[in-house]
C-alpha cells in the first residue's frame, strides 16, 4: 500500500474516518449530492434516530399535495344510492382498505378498481390515492409490472406523491430497472430532505449495484493508463526493502568516468531487466513492462526481479489480473531472494485488500512476516491494512515493529500517530486525543522533511476544528512536495470547510489538476463540489474524467455511483422540478 496520501479509513466519525468522497462532502454546511448523499446523511440520520418510520399502506388520501383534505370517505350504508360520485368512490376505497387489512388482496383490488371508475376525473388527489392503494395490493401479490403502472398513474396525477414514487422505485428494483429505480428514489430522498432511512438505503443499494455493473464492463475494456511520475515515485517511496526500486548498482551501469557508450551498450543488449531499471531512473516508465517481458521470455539472470517489476507496473496501470500471475510466480520461487518474495506478498496482499478480500490479504501479509521477519515494509504495510480493518491495536503493534527495525522510518511514525489518534477520536477520549496530537507534534519535530506527517496532522487538526493550524500543515506539505496534487485538493477542501470560500477551494483543486492532470481525486472532488453548486453537467464531466483514471474496478464503481447520482438528479429536476439546496 503506497503512502502517497493520508490514509483513508472507512467508517467512524470526523474527517479522519471518512473516505475521499465523504471528505468532499464535509464542507461545514448541510450538503446534498442527489441520491449520492445517502451515505453521509444516512449516518447522520442514524445518530439522530430520525427518519426510520415505516410507510403505512393503504391510505385514506394522497399526501403530500395541495388542496388539503380529499373526500370524506363515508362507508357503505343506507342512502348509498344518493351519495355523490366521489362519495361512492371513497366508500369503495374504504371497503378495499378493509379487505387489504384482512389480507384479501384480490378483493381489495376489485374495490380500488371500482373506486377509480367512480371517481370524477378532476379529483386528482383522490384518484392518485386509489391508484396508489391498488398498487399496494398488487405489491402484496408481487405483481411488479402492475405496481409500477398504477404508481405511474398516481404520480401523473400528483407528481410529488412520495408513497407512490417510493413504491414504484421498489417495483423497478424488482423488475431490475435500476436507472428508473434510482430516479424515483432520488426524488423521494429530496422530497423527504434525506430524513428517511428506507429510501436512503434503497438509493445506496441501487447506486452500488449500478456502479459495480458499469465498472465491471468498463474496467474489462479500459485502456491501461500509466499514472503520473509523482504518483509512481510516491508509491515506491513507501517501500524501503524493495530491491526493484533501488538504483542500479555499480557494475550494473557504467561509472561516469568509464566509456559510457561501451558498458551501457552491453546492458542494453544483454538484460531487459537492467534496461528497465535504467528507464525507471530516467522516469521513462512506459517502456518498463516491455523490457521486463524480454528478460522473462529470455529466462535471464534477473527473471525473478523482472517478474516483480512487471507485476508492480501492471498494478500501477490498474491491470491486477495481469499482475497476479507474475506475483504468484515470484512468491513460489523458493530459491529467489526472500526480499523479492516478501515484496511480492505485500503487493499481492495490498491488491487483495483493494479487491475487498481482507482474509486473503491478511494471509499474504502474515506469510510475508513469516518468511522475512526482519523486513520493515511488511509491518508498515500490514499496519495500514489493520487500520482499514479497524484493528487499531494490532496496527499500532505493527508500526512499532517497523519502527524497531527502522527507527528512522518517518512514514511509520506518522501513521502510528494517525492510528492512535483515530482510536482516541472514535472513543471520544479527550485525554488520549490530546496525547495523540502531541504525538503528531513530536513526529514533525523529529522528521521535519516527512510530508506525510504534516498531512496526517492536518487531518487531525481539521477534526479538532483547528483550521488555521491545519492550513499551515498543508502549506508545509506543499513546501516539501510542491508537485503533490493531492495536498492541494485537501487544502482546497479545508478552505470550504473553514471559510466557506468556494472560489479559493476551486482554485486550489484546479491547481492540483494543473500539476497532475491524472489526479483522479482532484476530478472527483471537483465533481462533488459542482454538484453542490447545482452545476450537474459539469459535475458529470468531472466524474467521467475521474472514472477514466480510476486505478481499480472498486474505485471505478464508487465513481460511477457518484456520476449516476448526479445524473439521476438532473432527470428528477427535469421531470419534477426538484432540486436539493446548493451552495
Amino acid at each position: 500500500m503506497a503512502a502517497s496520501k493520508p490514509v483513508e479509513v472507512p467508517g467512524g466519525g470526523g474527517t479522519a474516518g471518512l473516505s475521499r468522497w465523504q471528505l468532499a462532502l464535509v464542507l461545514g454546511t448541510p450538503i446534498l449530492l442527489g441520491a449520492g448523499a445517502i451515505y453521509l446523511w444516512g449516518r447522520r440520520a442514524a445518530r439522530r434516530g430520525k427518519g426510520a418510520s415505516e410507510r403505512k399502506t393503504p391510505e385514506g388520501r394522497a399526501s403530500p399535495g395541495p388542496g388539503g383534505e380529499s373526500g370524506s370517505g363515508q362507508a357503505d350504508g343506507p342512502g348509498h344510492e344518493e351519495m355523490s360520485p366521489l362519495g361512492r368512490a371513497q366508500a369503495a376505497k374504504n371497503k378495499g382498505n378493509k379487505y387489504f387489512k384482512a389480507g384479501k388482496y384480490e378483493l381489495a383490488i376489485q374495490c380500488y378498481t371500482e373506486a377509480i371508475s367512480l371517481c370524477p376525473p378532476e379529483k386528482n388527489l383522490d384518484l392518485s390515492t386509489f391508484y396508489q392503494n391498488r398498487a399496494a395490493a398488487y405489491e402484496q401479490l408481487q405483481k411488479w409490472t402492475e405496481v409500477a403502472q398504477d404508481c405511474t398513474k398516481a404520480v401523473e396525477l400528483n407528481p410529488k406523491y412520495v408513497k407512490a414514487l417510493f413504491r414504484r422505485a421498489k417495483a423497478h428494483e424488482k423488475l431490475d430497472n435500476k436507472k428508473e429505480c434510482l430516479e424515483d428514489v432520488t426524488a423521494v430522498c429530496i422530497l423527504e430532505a434525506f430524513q428517511n432511512q428506507q429510501s436512503m438505503l434503497l438509493a445506496d443499494k441501487v447506486l452500488k449495484l449500478l456502479g459495480k455493473e458499469k465498472a465491471k464492463e468498463k474496467y474489462k475494456n479500459r485502456e491501461p493508463l500509466m499514472p503520473s511520475p509523482q504518483f509512481i515515485k510516491s508509491y515506491f517511496s513507501s517501500f524501503t526493502d524493495d530491491i526493484i526500486s533501488q538504483p542500479l548498482l555499480k557494475g550494473e551501469k557504467s561509472d561516469e568516468d568509464k566509456d559510457k557508450e561501451g558498458e551501457a551498450s552491453e546492458v542494453k543488449e544483454n538484460s531487459g531487466y537492467l534496461r528497465a531499471k535504467q528507464y525507471m531512473e530516467e522516469e521513462n516508465y512506459d517502456k518498463i513492462i516491455s523490457e521486463s517481458t524480454k528478460e522473462i521470455e529470455a529466462k535471464g539472470r534477473y527473471m525473478a526481479e523482472a517478474l516483480l517489476l512487471r507485476a508492480t507496473f501492471y498494478l500501477l496501470i490498474g491491470n491486477a489480473s495481469a499482475a497476479k500471475p507474475d506475483l504468484d510466480q515470484v512468491i513460489s520461487m523458493e530459491d529467489a531472494n526472500v526480499k523479492l518474495r516478501a515484496n511480492a506478498l505485500i503487493k499481492r496482499g495490498s491488491m487483495y485488500m483493494q479487491q475487498q478480500q481482507p482474509v486473503l490479504s491478511t494471509q499474504d501479509f502474515n506469510m510475508a512476516a513469516d518468511i522475512d521477519p526482519q523486513n520493515a515494509d511488511v509491518y508498515h504495510h500490514r499496519g495500514q491494512l489493520k487500520i482499514l480493518l479497524d484493528q487499531i491495536e494490532e496496527a499500532v503493534e505493527d508500526f512499532d515493529e517497523c519502527i524497531r527495525l527502522r527507527p528512522n522510518s518517518a512514514l511509520a511514525q506518522a501513521q502510528k500517530c494517525f492510528a492512535l489518534y483515530r482510536q482516541a477520536y472514535t472513543g471520544s477520549n479527550a485525554l488520549t486525543v490530546q496525547a495523540a496530537m502531541k504525538g503528531f507534534e513530536d513526529v514533525i519535530k523529529n522528521f521535519p522533511r516527512c510530508a506525510e506527517g504534516y498531512a496526517l496532522y492536518a487531518q487531525a487538526l481539521t477534526d479538532q476544528q483547528q483550521f488555521g493550524k491545519a492550513d499551515e500543515m498543508y502549506d508545509k506539505c506543499i513546501d516539501l512536495e510542491p508537485d503533490n496534487a493531492t495536498t492541494y485538493v485537501h487544502k482546497g477542501l479545508l478552505q470550504l470547510q473553514w471559510k466557506q470560500d468556494l472560489d479559493k477551494g476551486l482554485e486550489l483543486i484546479s491547481k492540483a489538476i494543473e500539476i497532475d492532470n491524472k489526479c483522479d481525486f482532484a476530478y472527483e472532488t471537483m465533481g462533488t463540489i459542482e454538484v453542490q453548486r447545482g452545476n450537474l453537467d459539469k459535475a458529470i464531466e468531472m466524474f467521467n474524467k475521474a472514472i477514466n483514471l480510476a486505478k481499480s474496478e472498486m474505485e471505478m464503481a464508487h465513481l460511477y455511483s457518484l456520476c449516476d447520482a448526479a445524473y439521476a438528479q438532473t432527470e428528477v429536476a427535469k421531470k419534477y422540478g426538484l432540486k436539493p439546496p446548493t451552495l
